[in-house]
């Protein structure tokens, strides 16, 4: 089987996503380190932030790439973002020919409080995020959401939304679990 686990920067995502797949005993790809690994290859970036700032053909030839890996693996959860915020607007992280390419059997959406996920990006100090507000993190919920049932429909993959509220982690993971296996 093959799940998508997604959700804007600072929601928990990974930390969900890591306990759920050793408990189910599934694989974590991270779909943005596969991109930032051909990236690399190619010379044409130094971080992993700096990808989202490609032009736009160049990240879409590069999601390309790591689609094509990730659909040649089998029982995985890939870790990746419906909507990527470039200085142009809201790119599709997940367009449909990389939908189609990756075929979900399911699209878990990992959610937090606004307010909780600006204090866990200010707390991040690995990344070279751009400054937010508790309104720019609403609309990137919500327009995550949608993206996500438009691409259930497009695949027919089931949709799940989980809630990761702070200090919730167990119950999210939980939620995971149990929408795997459901």
């Amino acid at each position: 089987m093959r799940v998508i686990v997604v959700g804007i920067p600072g929601v928990g995502k990974s930390t969900v996503m890591e306990e759920a797949a050793r408990r189910l005993n599934y694989t974590v790809v991270n779909f943005g380190t596969v991109m930032f690994e051909i990236a690399r290859e190619g010379g044409l970036v130094e971080h992993r932030d700096e990808m989202r700032k490609l032009p736009i053909g160049i990240q879409q030839e590069i999601q390309r790439e790591a689609a094509e890996r990730i659909a040649a693996m089998d029982n995985v959860m890939v870790d990746t973002h419906m909507l990527i915020k470039t200085p142009g607007g809201y790119m599709p992280g997940l367009p449909q020919p990389i939908l189609m390419a990756l075929r979900p059997d399911r699209i878990i959406v990992i959610e937090a409080d606004p307010v909780e996920i600006l204090q866990r990006r200010a707390g991040d100090e690995g990344r070279r995020r751009d400054a937010d507000t508790v309104e720019t993190i609403k609309e990137h919920l919500e327009l995550t959401r949608m993206a996500a049932i438009a691409s259930s429909i497009l695949t027919r993959a089931s949709v799940c939304i989980v809630r990761n509220p702070q200090n919730g982690v167990e119950r999210a993971v939980s939620a995971v679990v149990e929408a795997m296996r459901g």
